[in-house]
Parts: C-alpha cells; structure tokens; sequence
C-alpha cells in the first residue's frame, strides 16, 4: 500500500535534517494518513479511503465527499476515487434528468 493520499496525490518527501553543526541527514517526510470512512450523499453509501488529514478538512470545507469530487481534477485522485467521481456525476445527470 503506497503513502499517497487518495483524494489530493499527496505522497512522501524527501528532505533533509540539518544539525547545528551543519551536518545533513536524509529523512522521509510521511503524510498524515488516516483510514476515513465518508458518506456519498449521491450514492446513497460509505466508502472507505486512506486520505491526508489535510484532504479531510478539505473535504468538510467543500461540503462533502461529492462536491469534493466533483471540483477535484482527476489527476490527483486514484483509481478508486476515479471510478467514485465517474459513479457520482452518473448519479447526478440521472438525478436531473429525473427531475
């Protein structure tokens, strides 16, 4: 399982510490990954994704999984939220067409 954030392609960094006496240490900067389980109002159901906690505010601040989604560029997202995003604009056009 790689460390990369499945909503915002955050993943590892490469760096270094540097000491007082100026001595350099290479060090993996990790994100901050948590399993969250977020509810689709489109979908009508949880899903489980492996999201920074940084993403997870930027989902609460956009208003939810969907519209998250759905301003998201498909570049960032993985596999998994691809196939999510694609199964939600889905159930949008049928929702509108319906109406």
């Amino acid at each position: 399982m790689s460390r990369r954030c499945e909503l915002t392609g955050k993943a590892v960094l490469v760096g270094n510490l540097v000491s007082h006496s100026n001595r350099k240490t290479k060090t993996r900067f990790l994100p901050n990954l948590v399993r969250v389980t977020l509810l689709s109002d489109a979908l009508g159901q949880s899903v489980r994704l492996r999201v920074t906690a940084h993403a997870l505010r930027s989902v609460e601040h956009r208003g939810g999984l969907d519209a998250f989604l759905l301003k998201a560029s498909e570049n960032d997202l993985s596999q998994k939220a691809k196939e999510l995003r694609r199964k939600i604009v889905k159930a949008a056009g049928e929702a509108t067409a319906a109406a």
